[in-house]
């Protein structure tokens, strides 16, 4: 029998940075009981995202994080809207080449997720903001 999970993550990041979500979707999976289906994770910021990310080695967010200040720099000249500062339109344009959402399998009742993957939270903003992530799990028990 088909049947649908919701839930609401709320996440209090600390300005620029990740997040990680891996076990809070493990157990929301785990909990939901179903044996196999697809997990969607929703962000409901622009400027904030989601990653799926090596999560063996911190290095890899580390330099994840300074390959996007090169390449898309606070304070750059060709940004007309900083409505809120200079990290404002690099925020929006890191969640745009990033994800708003993610599927993620979940196979025998447990997320699926390679041996070093992991689910991240990805704020752009340089201060703390208060991020709301969306979980559906749709599946049969």
């Amino acid at each position: 029998m088909t049947s649908i999970h919701q839930d609401q993550l709320r996440i209090q990041t600390s300005g620029r940075g990740f997040t990680e979500l891996t076990e809070s979707a493990r157990q929301f999976a785990h909990a939901c009981q179903v044996h196999q289906g697809l997990l969607t994770v929703f962000m409901h910021h622009t400027s904030a995202s989601l990653i799926l990310c090596e999560n063996a080695d911190e290095q890899v967010l580390r330099d994840l994080e300074g390959w996007m200040q090169r390449a898309i720099p606070d304070g750059d000249p060709i940004f007309r809207h900083t409505a809120e500062g200079p990290d404002d339109m690099p925020a929006h344009v890191r969640s745009v080449l990033t994800a708003s959402s993610l599927s993620l399998p979940v196979v025998s009742g447990r997320l699926d997720l390679g041996t070093w993957q992991g689910l991240y939270l990805y704020e752009h903003r340089v201060a703390p903001h208060r991020r709301r992530v969306s979980l559906t799990l749709i599946g049969e028990d």
